[in-house]
């Protein structure tokens, strides 16, 4: 026997036995069972002797309530028992109420710290217990939720990164193999794609910053009419390419106070959004205004829109539809950089009508 004679004896020193072949031999089976029966005895007269505190205190709770006359002695001794089965029925209600889905909450917790998000519990209990089921189960959704959307993400970079990867490779090589010439046209043609992947990084990276709360703006005064016909000149040859039109309207608002990289990058986003939305052609049109104290800038395209049950989650970080081809941060990235300049965003949309994302700023104007 091990220590305090209470333990069976291994042989080789371990509590646990090392697998079946171990059980199998005659020795250490006796010594199983010879474990199990001074447990089952020890058990039984651990419930002995708990009912019999039990009864007694039944007794004196029922002692105190009639008295201890010879007449109600007799009334005691019946009333005892129910005392006893009053006090066990609390008990078992305390274990299934409370207990019960507390030890069930922690192995689930440890489930869930192992990395298995699709654990759940029983939302049952007492009113304090309930509360507590719901809101393990609401973030074991959310960390599921966000674990299937970072699987999705690495696989949507992967590919969105192996296409222009593809290209800057194959048209290396025809370089190198004198397929053609390493001219103006083809030089572009990879800048273009080297562009996209490193548009691709600076989405990481701004949405890193974003989550860390570590989002610097460098606030300078801009003028937002030269801006957005800045970033409509960058796309100019996509915009050409597609058949889309272009109609800008900037009143004379001067300049305003702004970080012009990330407000540069809020446009940049929703314009080529609103190309993706038409590969058959289309009106784009940027509007800048003051409204109430603030900058309102908007950008309508007459692409083919959003459906209902997507609109409210276009925001969400890795949301795409299922027409879309970029990585679904563009959308999380603007608001992102809009809510750190203290303003909103929103976007209205209808299937086959078009969409328009309002961004408003806080007019800060500035000093002439």
């Amino acid at each position: 026997m091990s220590r305090r004679g209470f333990r069976p004896d291994w042989g080789h020193g371990d509590w646990r036995p090392p697998g079946p072949e171990w059980w199998n031999q005659g020795d250490n089976r006796a010594s199983w069972q010879r474990f199990g029966r001074r447990v089952a005895r020890r058990f039984l007269l651990g419930l002995a002797l708990f009912l019999t505190l039990l009864i007694g205190f039944g007794a004196f709770i029922a002692t105190a309530i009639i008295g201890s006359t010879g007449a109600s002695r007799w009334v005691v001794i019946v009333l005892a028992p129910v005392v006893v089965l009053l006090i066990l029925a609390l008990l078992v209600r305390y274990y299934r109420r409370t207990l019960r889905p507390v030890r069930e909450l922690a192995e689930a917790a440890g489930v869930l710290a192992g990395g298995d998000y699709s654990v759940r519990v029983k939302t049952e209990g007492s009113a304090t217990i309930r509360p507590m089921a719901e809101s393990f189960n609401d973030m074991a959704a959310r960390l599921e939720g966000a674990d299937e959307a970072r699987r999705r993400l690495l696989a949507d970079l992967g590919h969105e990164l192996r296409t222009p990867l593809a290209v800057v490779q194959g048209e290396i090589e025809a370089m190198l193999d004198g397929v053609h010439a390493p001219d103006t046209e083809h030089l572009e043609l990879l800048l273009e794609e080297v562009a996209v992947m490193e548009r691709l990084l600076e989405d990481l990276r701004t949405l890193s910053l974003a989550e860390a709360g570590a989002l610097s703006l460098h606030m300078e005064p801009t003028d937002i009419g030269d801006l957005i016909q800045d970033v409509l000149d960058a796309h100019r040859r996509t915009l050409a390419g597609a058949g889309i039109a272009i109609d800008v309207s900037a009143s004379d608002i001067g300049e305003v106070v702004i970080d012009p990289v990330r407000i540069r990058e809020v446009v940049a986003n929703l314009v080529v959004n609103a190309i993706r939305a038409m590969p058959d052609g289309g009106m784009l049109t940027a509007v800048a205004a003051t409204d109430a104290g603030s900058l309102r800038i908007a950008i309508s395209d007459t692409g083919v829109g959003i459906a209902a049950d997507d609109l409210e989650h276009v925001f969400d970080r890795f949301r795409k539809g299922s027409t879309s081809s970029g990585s679904g941060l563009g959308l999380t990235i603007s608001r992102d950089l809009v809510e750190a300049h203290g303003g909103s965003i929103a976007i209205s949309s209808a299937v086959g009508s078009g969409t328009t994302v309002t961004v408003d700023l806080p007019l800060v104007q500035a000093p002439s």
